[in-house]
């Protein structure tokens, strides 16, 4: 089984990422620094590191250099992570000799193709394919609902079933779950780059909601109502490192879904 370390100091990156390898069939390690990351390197050897640029201690690209210059991982392919993909990232990473960079947010099936990509060179010795599939080679885990507090490959349709009982209420055309920083944990309904886009906008408009609260003395958000011509947006935060997005097209919806989404939320947080 390929085994695969992802360093990001967002725990909800590392849980998306690890949900989705993991449901088909990658051993995934995770590390929130690189100091967590070059001990994990050390002890474990794994056939490729997915890691993010930015990190609290050393970044990205000093973790790469590491990979790449140890005496016996040095082949080891590095997959770098950005917020921000232009030539001074792509110069950089390619300066620690990474084996590729990926824009933050990114989509399961773009992580897939180059997870996939990375660990033909790592496992097999052989060139990577362009545009293949994980499914091709690894086989997929079967989807079922994992009990409540399991923990693994499966404990990710515990979310999307919580998702999907907004998306079944008459006027819920979409609801996700995305991290402060924008990035989709899971969706629920119709979804798509627009959709991933629109997250990413509301994780800025949270923030800056936020600071508004804090400057007149009102603390935390809490949620936010958006009215739009076509519907309604309801954003609620999820703890403090998520937020809930329910699209309504219904806004004689909102009372009930508001309703729901208060009693769900302590199930929502458990998830994180």
């Amino acid at each position: 089984m390929p085994k695969v370390l992802v360093v990001d100091d967002s725990l909800s990156v590392r849980k998306v990422v690890q949900r989705t390898l993991e449901a088909r069939r990658v051993q995934v390690l995770c590390a929130a620094s690189a100091g967590e990351a070059v001990e994990q390197i050390e002890r474990e050897e794994p056939d490729l590191v997915v890691c993010d640029v930015i990190m609290p201690d050393k970044d990205g690209y000093q973790l790469c250099e590491f990979v790449k210059t140890h005496p016996r991982l040095a082949r080891t392919p590095v997959l770098l992570i950005s917020g921000i993909v232009d030539a001074k990232v792509l110069n950089r990473a390619a300066e620690v000799q990474s084996n590729d960079v990926m824009r933050k947010p990114f989509s399961a099936e773009e992580l897939v193709r180059k997870v996939d990509d990375l660990l033909a060179v790592s496992v097999n010795g052989a060139p990577a394919v362009p545009n293949a599939s994980l499914e091709g080679r690894i086989e997929p885990a079967p989807r079922e609902i994992s009990p409540k507090g399991h923990s693994g490959p499966m404990a990710a349709l515990d979310l999307r079933t919580l998702l999907e009982q907004f998306v079944a209420m008459p006027g819920v055309r979409l609801a996700a779950l995305f991290d402060r920083e924008g990035f989709l944990i899971e969706s629920a309904g119709e979804s798509g780059m627009e959709a991933q886009m629109a997250w990413a906008l509301a994780s800025s408009l949270a923030e800056s909601s936020d600071g508004m609260g804090r400057e007149l003395g009102h603390g935390d958000l809490h949620g936010v109502i958006l009215e739009y011509d076509g519907g309604t947006v309801l954003l609620q935060s999820v703890g403090p490192a998520a937020m809930v997005g329910i699209v309504l097209q219904d806004a004689m919806a909102l009372g009930k879904v508001r309703y729901s989404l208060k009693k769900s939320l302590p199930d929502l947080i458990r998830t994180l």
